[in-house]
């Protein structure tokens, strides 16, 4: 990995020593022959974002010194100082990279900090695994979907971008078109793309190293005629493989949250049961370990309806496995005495105390009868469900207990309430509450108003009541995938 904080370290160590100790002119006398020193008074061209263009940042840049007239010291600082700014700029633009934790946010710092380094104004990044893997994607700086559209419709082979993606020979350092509209053989169409944005000339660059291979590639584009300095390709290549190992790491973390998600949502039901009298929607959001929530509905004898959320303690792949244990079983004992959620709960208890001891978890579950609009339920430590209708927005108040295996035998009574036609009964897990940062019982009042602002022409749709709380109380990122909590609603409409 580059260290640049430390070889700013050194170059500003290099700098003291030769004031403080040997002074400039000395230090210099003394390691350089005579007749390399002329290159020293060479004017300095504007900086491009912090960076001196004629500046080397390493002895692979560095020109030969030779002999001018005068003390050389005051040029050696300048030079030091040069090298120094340069290295403190990549070093700023590193860090600013480092500090995202989302694909596309490094992909928009990439291509900024990029034209920052090769003093351009726009760009075009597309993200290309070498190896099919790992997801894809097409961004643009100061670019418009309509321009990027344009530019897509140019040859891929006629463009430095697409030599670069193809790998093809002499790209490895990066594409230089200094004049695009003064090539004689440039492609027809990218000539008249090329016109009509405006753009004269380019820079693309690979986002490859020898770990991880050619991720993609990015190119940056000029207003007019003109190309990076040698020394900004050399620090823009630097800041690019730094990034491609960033973007490695990003892609594996997105390609495990994919895993994961995949992995819960087969664990979930694939489809919700059909009843008449009733209508269902569910809503699910994984946390990037995997947790344990999840939830259930299962159609019973005589058109009854068992539902059920709850929720395993910890994440990660244990949470998971026990979480699709503890839903089966469930299932199994509902199917035998589903209409007593209290034995149904009872039964499930005393199977985690003995298979799992160190582990918990909640649970509620509700026996429905949709014909005569009844339900059924038991909570063990679990939210209490909240029903909606036109007269009322209200939590059902299940008696207090435990989680299950937290107690040497559980056993709670049940609740029994009827909701009116047309009124929607929402089951979820504490995820939910969890996700705003509130206090507990500010997120229960935050979910109370959520479910009551539900609009009047949503309410005889589960699906649309469960977006709509979604929204209310995770706005504004909160409803993302890399938040340590999962997620459940379970909404059901009776007609």
């Amino acid at each position: 990995m580059l260290d640049i904080g430390l070889l700013v370290r050194v170059h500003v160590d290099a700098l003291i020593v030769a004031q403080n100790h040997m002074g400039v002119c000395d230090a210099i006398r003394r390691i350089t022959p005579v007749g390399k020193l002329a290159a020293m008074s060479a004017p300095h061209l504007p900086k491009v974002a912090g960076i001196d263009p004629e500046v080397p940042v390493s002895t692979h840049t560095s020109a030969p010194l030779t002999e001018v007239p005068g003390p050389p010291g005051p040029f050696i600082q300048d030079r030091l100082a040069g090298w120094v700014s340069d290295l403190t700029t990549l070093h700023e633009l590193t860090e600013r990279l480092a500090g995202t934790n989302t694909l596309d946010g490094a992909l928009n710092e990439l291509l900024q900090a990029g034209a920052a380094l090769v003093g351009a104004r726009r760009g075009l990044l597309v993200l290309e695994p070498a190896n099919g893997e790992g997801p894809s994607a097409t961004l643009g700086l100061g670019l418009s979907h309509a321009e990027l559209g344009h530019i897509e419709t140019v040859p891929r082979a006629a463009t430095a971008l697409g030599r670069v993606l193809d790998g093809l020979p002499d790209t490895a350092d990066g594409v230089t078109s200094p004049d695009l509209l003064g090539e004689k053989d440039l492609d027809p169409r990218h000539r008249e793309v090329a016109a009509r944005l405006g753009y004269a000339a380019s820079y693309a660059l690979p986002l490859a190293s020898e770990a991880v291979g050619r991720l993609g590639a990015a190119v940056w584009l000029y207003d007019e005629p003109a190309e990076p300095a040698q020394k900004q390709r050399h620090l823009a290549g630097l800041y690019a493989r730094y990034a491609t190992e960033h973007l490695a790491r990003l892609i594996e973390l997105e390609r495990a949250r994919a895993d994961v998600a995949a992995v819960a949502e087969e664990l979930l039901p694939s489809r919700l049961p059909r009843i008449p009298g009733v209508q269902l929607a569910a809503r699910h959001r994984t946390g990037p370990r995997g947790g344990g929530d999840w939830y259930d509905a299962l159609p019973l004898p005589d058109r009854t309806l068992g539902l059920a959320v709850g929720s395993v303690g910890g994440s990660g792949p244990s949470a998971m496995a026990a979480m699709g244990r503890l839903r089966a079983s469930l299932r199994a004992y509902a199917v035998m005495e589903g209409e007593d959620p209290v034995a149904v709960l009872s039964d499930l208890e005393l199977l985690l105390r003995l298979t799992e001891p160190a582990r918990t978890a909640t649970a509620l579950f509700a026996y429905c009868e949709p014909a005569a609009r009844k339900v059924v339920l038991a909570g063990a430590g679990h939210t209490p469900p909240l029903v909606l209708g036109e007269r009322r927005c209200e939590f059902i108040e299940t008696t207090l207990s435990a989680p299950l295996g937290m107690l040497a035998c559980w056993e709670a009574p049940s609740v029994e309430f009827s909701p009116a036609p047309g009124e929607t009964v929402l089951l979820y897990t504490d995820g939910l509450l969890r996700r705003t940062g509130d206090a507990m019982d500010r997120a229960f009042a935050r979910l109370h108003s959520a479910a009551a602002s539900v609009p009047k022409s949503d309410r005889h749709d589960p699906a649309a009541v469960a977006d709509h709380v979604l929204r209310t109380m995770l706005p504004d990122g909160l409803d993302r995938s890399d938040s340590a909590e999962d997620v459940v609603i379970l909404t059901a409409h009776f007609d």
